[in-house]
């Protein structure tokens, strides 16, 4: 059964930055056969795309985050990583990982992000 922890989330000033990780395991190599990536929601609202990075290494980020955050891998670890940047107000959310497969998909419990003076 895949398996996604996330951890890295608190609270950020407005311009500040976080890191937010996700350790998977469960299956073998699942850089090579899942697209993984980041999501977030806010209450009241539908889970939103944030940033993903397919199996063959194509990234797509979302507009609203698209110069101040960067999705990463490392292989060696099985970490997703989410380099935030340049945070604003409007960057709060629950912060989920993702893990998909053809029509299989997998989510992570989420992690809060906060931004705020």
């Amino acid at each position: 059964q895949v398996l996604l922890v996330e951890s890295g989330g608190g609270l950020a000033q407005p311009g500040g930055s976080l890191t937010l990780s996700c350790v998977h395991s469960g299956a073998s190599d699942m850089a090579s056969h899942f697209d993984m990536g980041w999501y977030r929601q806010t209450p009241g609202d539908q889970r939103t795309l944030v940033a993903v990075m397919s199996r063959s290494g194509g990234i797509t980020y979302s507009d609203s985050v698209k110069g101040r955050f960067i999705i990463s891998r490392d292989t060696t670890k099985n970490t997703l990583v989410l380099e935030m940047n340049s945070l604003k107000p409007e960057d709060t959310a629950i912060y989920y990982c993702s893990a998909r497969t053809g029509t299989v998909g997998f989510w992570g419990h989420g992690t809060q992000v906060t931004v705020s003076s």
